[in-house]
């Protein structure tokens, strides 16, 4: 007998990126920070008291969010916290879709978007990107009971023009989620747009710009009423006191945020520079990794796993219009002599060759 719901039977479930086990590996496959988070989140490991773990966490975790909001500038209930953005995009799923309503999200992106609409039992639709990976109109004007908008996008680091999201905003009779993991490593972001909009919500993260991907916080900024709604669907205890009190460290050393999303900007453009000279083509990218373009899908196959063979690890999308390209993490300088080294290694393996 089977028994799931036949939207979980035939769906494909989320695929995250190679977790290795062991530090064996240079991973540049998942994109985390590859600096410490700051130095606060130290002082909070070293002065945790462990009788308090026997207790529930605040619920709502209001200092957290009173902190984010003097960040933004905000209210405390224009916050939620989720155990990780992944979790936000849960609540917002569950909070505004109803079965047989069309979530909408540009492809290609975050592959988590089409698996949250099958469990809701909405209907998800990709609208293809431009040549570019350019934003279409037809993302503008399609109706639907929610958008995802990763900005900038993943896997191919895109940031749209302001001017084409708010038309989003404008022209969009459902929610609108802007998912801004990696806003920190770009020129702009979307937060300007929260007070004209009230179908916006903003999605960020601890995970990528603080360095606190392994403790699972992140946080949606949206109207009172919008946050409210979703308080009501979020779970009881869904951040740990330890997170929490870490995320609120990290959060208060502004300064340290700067200097490292600075470190990676300047990596970023140095190793595009490089991939270049190697005749790969570099996509644009606003965030802490770039896509390059190998060749064919064989050739990006053949890399990925030479890469492999080296305990370097980048991603690699075994689907349409992505299938021959390589996404990779920016790293420290040390890290990205490594892989440089070893991709001049592989093409010295394969002179002029490129396989059909």
């Amino acid at each position: 007998m089977n028994y799931f719901r036949t939207a979980v039977k035939e769906m494909q479930g989320y695929v995250p990126g190679y977790q290795p086990v062991g530090d064996e590996y240079l991973k540049l496959n998942t994109n985390e920070n590859p600096y410490p988070p700051a130095p606060g989140v130290f002082s909070v490991l070293r002065s945790i008291d462990p009788g308090l773990l026997r207790l529930y966490p605040d619920p709502v975790l209001n200092s957290l969010r009173e902190r984010i909001a003097s960040n933004f500038g905000v209210a405390r209930e224009n916050v939620l916290i989720g155990n990780g953005s992944d979790e936000v995009l849960t609540i917002v799923t569950r909070s505004f879709v109803e079965p047989g309503e069309t979530v909408v999200f540009p492809e290609p992106s975050y592959s988590l978007y089409p698996v949250l609409a099958r469990i809701q039992g909405g209907v998800p639709l990709g609208v293809p990107l431009g040549p570019d990976f350019g934003l279409p109109d037809e993302f503008v004007s399609v109706p639907a009971r929610l958008k995802f908008l990763a900005f900038p996008n993943s896997p191919t680091g895109t940031a749209y023009p302001l001017e084409l999201v708010e038309r989003v905003l404008k022209e969009s009779s459902g929610v609108v989620l802007i998912d801004e993991a990696y806003a920190d490593f770009a020129d702009e972001n979307c937060f300007g747009l929260l007070a004209r909009h009230p179908n916006l919500i903003i999605l960020r993260t601890f995970s990528k710009s603080y360095g606190l991907a392994g403790l699972r916080v992140g946080f949606a900024l949206a109207s009172e009423e919008l946050i409210a709604g979703m308080l009501k669907v979020k779970d009881s205890y869904n951040v740990n006191r330890l997170s929490a009190a870490i995320a609120e460290a990290a959060l208060s050393d502004q300064d340290y945020l700067r200097r490292t999303v600075a470190a990676i900007r300047r990596e970023r453009g140095r190793l595009s520079r490089e991939l270049e000279a190697l005749g790969f083509e570099v996509f644009p990218s606003s965030s802490n990794f770039v896509l390059v373009r190998a060749g064919t899908p064989a050739s990006a196959r053949r890399i990925f796993e030479e890469l492999r063979e080296r305990r370097i690890l980048v991603r690699y999308f075994a689907q349409p219009r992505l299938d021959d390209c390589l996404r990779i993490t920016v790293g420290t300088p040390e890290a990205m002599d490594r892989l440089i080294g070893a991709l001049r290694e592989i093409a010295g393996a394969h002179p002029g060759g490129e396989e059909k």
